[in-house]
């Protein structure tokens, strides 16, 4: 049996773009929808896509994703976060089609001593965790031929993320105070596209047992945010400019608009007992990005 055919909402964030990089390579058939062609703040225009759909599968990138924004703009995150991905859902369910959402470790409340599993409480802090609880919730509601990946600290070497900051900022400053109290996995937009098409690949050869639900994935391992900014500041110290020195601090010492989990770290257990996917460390993940980075530098002198 051929790859299925995917239609794939989001083309410019990070997870969109790895994904359209990663189906090409594997020779896989993705339509790919922009904003343009189908807005997130309009849901008619999302459903009419997956109406028209000749594709087997159907997989969603797209979200409102800047969260320190989304506490003054939660209407708006709610609507393309929630609203939308529901209506979404609908119309797979209308077709028979399997819906692969992603969503996000902000759903719990961090204060879980322990890695989360999929079934523990949720208790979203922020704008942006209610506003993506919501679109799980709408997604379960519409169909049971869904596939909910929660994930987190997501980078890449395309668009805005924590990785490109610290080396902007690391070659500007000669200091960076970085929070040391909160916990996760920094993920590669990379890995998490490679999970989303084996999970593709096996719903559309033949869904294994207990192959719809939740799902945590993220690369292996655990680390802080400070400890996160060491790595890439080290790692990259070889070919760029890098002067700063990081320094720990409290979440206290760095007061953002939106709370964020103290602890962000998930059980991945599950993803690798139905679908067999393994973590790639996350220091191995990061030193691929980064050699993607230096390379894109060089290209650029």
């Amino acid at each position: 049996m051929s790859g299925p055919r995917i239609l794939q909402f989001g083309t410019i964030g990070q997870l969109g773009i790895e994904l359209m990089a990663a189906a090409r390579d594997a020779g896989l058939p993705v339509t790919a929808i922009s904003q343009d062609v189908a807005d997130f703040t309009r849901p008619d225009d999302v459903v009419r896509a997956v109406r028209e759909t000749e594709a087997d599968i159907v997989v969603n990138a797209a979200a409102y994703t800047a969260v320190d924004k989304a506490e003054s703009e939660e209407a708006l995150a709610r609507t393309i976060n929630a609203d939308t991905v529901g209506a979404m859902a609908q119309a797979c369910a209308a077709r028979g089609l399997p819906l692969i959402h992603v969503s996000t470790d902000y759903v719990f409340d961090g204060a879980k001593p322990a890695p989360y599993v999929e079934t523990d409480r949720v208790n979203p802090q922020n704008a942006y965790g209610r506003t993506k609880l919501a679109g799980e919730l709408a997604v379960a509601a519409a169909t049971p031929r869904h596939v909910i990946l929660r994930t987190s600290w997501v980078y890449s070497a395309h668009g805005n993320n924590f990785v490109k900051t610290m080396l902007r900022l690391g070659t500007e400053r000669d200091t960076l105070n970085v929070v040391n109290d909160q916990y996760g996995a920094p993920t590669s937009a990379a890995n998490i596209a490679a999970a989303i098409l084996s999970i593709a690949r096996a719903l559309h050869a033949r869904a294994p047992q207990d192959s719809f639900g939740t799902f945590h994935f993220t690369d292996g391992g655990e680390t802080s945010w400070y400890g996160f900014a060491q790595a890439i500041l080290e790692e990259a110290q070889a070919w760029t400019a890098i002067k700063a020195q990081v320094h720990p601090i409290p979440t206290s010492g760095y007061p953002t608009p939106a709370r964020r989990p103290v602890n962000s770290r998930l059980d991945c257990a599950k993803i690798e007992r139905v679908y067999g996917i393994g973590l790639v460390p996350w220091r191995d993940a990061l030193t691929r990005v980064l050699a993607q980075l230096k390379a894109q530098q060089e290209a650029a002198l």
